[in-house]
């Protein structure tokens, strides 16, 4: 269910530092999809990133023959997570690479552990 008052955002290693880096328009996508995540909503170019439950979703977006990535969990219910942010480099198909799910799950971990700290739920 959407709500009026928005999530916080939790910036999980270098993600927010990641984005900062990518051009304005895609900074501007990403930034939009995860202010729908805050309300409880989902932006057309967000899916779930394949293997890690319907809770860790991706931002996909294409800019000057270019594709980035941003991906965050919904999993929480008190805040959004942005767990990794990425310009993807492989020629080779959409699939996301092992080494950028690796440090997806590793990051989700921390998010884990960050949320029970901070928020008190687990």
């Amino acid at each position: 269910m959407a709500s009026t008052t928005p999530k916080p955002v939790e910036w999980v290693g270098s993600s927010k530092e990641d984005i900062k880096k990518f051009a304005d328009p895609v900074k501007d996508r990403i930034g939009f999809a995860l202010y729908q995540a805050q309300l409880g909503f989902k932006h057309r170019d967000t899916k779930p990133l394949r293997g890690l439950g319907s809770s860790v979703l991706e931002v996909v977006s294409r800019y000057d023959g270019d594709t980035y990535r941003a991906v965050y969990t919904v999993r929480f219910k008190l805040a959004i997570y942005v767990l990794h942010a990425f310009q993807k480099k492989s020629k080779r198909g959409a699939a996301t690479p092992r080494q950028e799910i690796d440090l997806v799950e590793r990051r989700l971990k921390a998010a884990e552990q960050h949320y029970s700290r901070t928020y008190g739920e687990g």
